[in-house]
């Protein structure tokens, strides 16, 4: 039954995992130094694993080359031939950050009930919890959903869609990120990422969504140097990356997530009004959040960018920007080096010019919207 119908069912039901938005949360890592996997993790495990077993992929991600390549920044590249062929098309303009939700074109209400990994909902209580079947959906709200990707690059690779039934375009609010950062929150392992692409950040669907997967590796951006521009009176402190090949700001520090949350969707927020494509990773169980900046998909456009370059048919969302990329070409994977990867990189990366233009219009609203707060 496809999620659109199944929502309108009179007593219907789907697994249910609550969280609470008061709750601190696991400790950073604690769950990894124990080998251990939280309860949000441990569901979410089984129930891809599952569908794993139900055939419900279309390739065996756990049966695709991967490795790390030798260099200072170790990018990790992991090989699916064919990906391109078998994942949903994109159907929308490319050059436009902004659109309107259509309701023709493929969005998430039209996938089948089997994909749902469970539903992810704020509880009536301080604690959190996984219910089997205990989600009663009689249409009368929006429920938030994650599924599984049905295209993985990488093991337990599912995607969250805030208020699936609200058909939301892709773009960031407040609340929407906040969502966002409690997955992050409740996975309680720093190998577990939230990513998001805004269109025009090679996003494939107009339908809000963010994705997420587990990989017990150091992102190359999570590792990379950084300099310190600002620490606003939240304690937010934002910086940029220094020596990465992506062009970006890093914010984090001993903030709430609230006022950690609020500062980087008002970053979005503009970027989207400016309409200037990017990306985001949710990194450190939520408490270490990279925005990226692009233009490869303007240069594609253009036709700017270098032939040997576009025949790799890598795209280049948030994950590649992190520092995995997913190789169509058994060719590219076995030949990628440290300097290959980074020359790509560089390739997307917004020029210095305007990503100081950006940073400083960043910088100045977000101050600006303190002081009036």
């Amino acid at each position: 039954m496809l999620l659109s119908n199944l929502f309108l069912t009179p007593g219907a039901k789907l697994p249910l995992y609550t969280f609470s938005k008061g709750n601190a949360g696991y400790a950073l890592n604690s769950f990894a130094e124990k080998q251990l996997c939280s309860p949000f993790l441990d569901a979410l495990f089984k129930a891809w694993e599952e569908r794993k077993t139900r055939g419900l992929f279309h390739h065996d991600i756990t049966n695709c080359p991967m490795k790390i390549l030798q260099g200072e920044l170790g990018f990790i590249i992991t090989l699916v031939e064919g990906r391109d062929q078998k994942k949903r098309p994109t159907e929308f303009k490319i050059d436009q950050v902004l659109q309107p939700f259509n309701n023709e074109k493929f969005n998430f209400t039209k996938v089948a009930e089997k994909e749902v990994i469970f539903l992810f909902e704020q509880g009536k209580t301080s604690g959190t919890g996984y219910f089997e079947c205990s989600s009663t959906t009689d249409g009368c709200y929006s429920p938030n959903a994650i599924l599984i990707n049905v295209s993985p690059i990488c093991y337990g690779h599912v995607l969250l869609i805030p208020h699936l039934l609200d058909c939301l375009p892709q773009r960031i609010d407040h609340d929407s990120f906040y969502l966002a950062i409690c997955v992050a929150k409740e996975a309680g392992s720093r190998y577990f990422r939230v990513g998001y692409n805004s269109l025009g950040g090679f996003a494939t669907i107009n339908h809000l969504h963010f994705q997420a997967y587990y990989l017990e590796a150091e992102f190359p951006v999570e590792k990379a140097e950084t300099k310190e521009i600002q620490t606003l009176e939240s304690k937010v402190k934002i910086s940029e990356l220094t020596s990465y090949p992506i062009r970006g700001l890093v914010f984090e520090g001993e903030a709430s997530l609230d006022d950690l949350c609020g500062v980087v969707s008002l970053s979005t927020v503009l970027l989207q009004k400016e309409n200037t494509p990017f990306n985001v990773l949710i990194s450190e169980s939520g408490k270490r959040i990279f925005l990226l900046l692009q233009c490869y998909a303007k240069k594609l456009a253009l036709g700017q960018v270098r032939q040997e370059l576009v025949e790799t048919q890598i795209n280049p969302a948030v994950w590649e920007l992190s520092g995995h990329l997913v190789l169509k070409r058994r060719k590219d994977y076995e030949e990628a080096t440290e300097m290959t990867i980074s020359n790509f990189l560089a390739e997307a990366a917004l020029p210095e010019n305007q990503f100081q233009e950006v940073k400083k219009h960043i910088l100045s609203s977000v101050v600006q919207r303190i002081c009036k707060s």
